[in-house]
């Protein structure tokens, strides 16, 4: 049974880092690009990084670009998002995703066939 379990969300003042984990089962995690993206309540998803297989290649939306840090590890099938610098407007719930072609870097949710159970970060303004 394939499963993306996202955890480490929280509460945390502007400025402060959370780092958000994603255990992935059921799948050759090491095959698939996977993604983050957020959502706020009453606003459609946000994509917000992706990460190719051996994770040498990383996409990052502009509004997130050089605060927040996607990673993995292959050999744990855990996804990462490292924030940092965080702001009130990053107050969203945060999925990981897995695209049904593995090859899959895009931000067209359609391509997306798993879906974690999300984990909300709160940074208060």
């Amino acid at each position: 049974q394939l499963q993306l379990v996202e955890s480490g969300g929280g509460l945390v003042q502007p400025g402060g880092s959370l780092r958000l984990s994603c255990a992935a089962s059921g799948f050759t995690f090491s095959s698939y690009s996977m993604t983050w993206v957020r959502q706020a309540p009453g606003k459609g998803l946000e994509w917000v990084s992706t990460i190719n297989e051996d994770g040498f290649s990383t996409n990052y939306a502009d509004s997130v670009k050089g605060r927040f840090a996607i990673s993995r590890d292959n050999a744990q099938n855990t996804l990462y998002l490292q924030m940092s610098y965080l702001k009130p407007e990053d107050t969203d719930q945060y999925y990981c995703a897995r695209p049904s072609n593995p090859y899959y870097y895009g931000s067209n949710f359609a391509g997306y066939d798993y879906w974690g159970q999300g984990t909300q970060v709160t940074v208060p303004s």
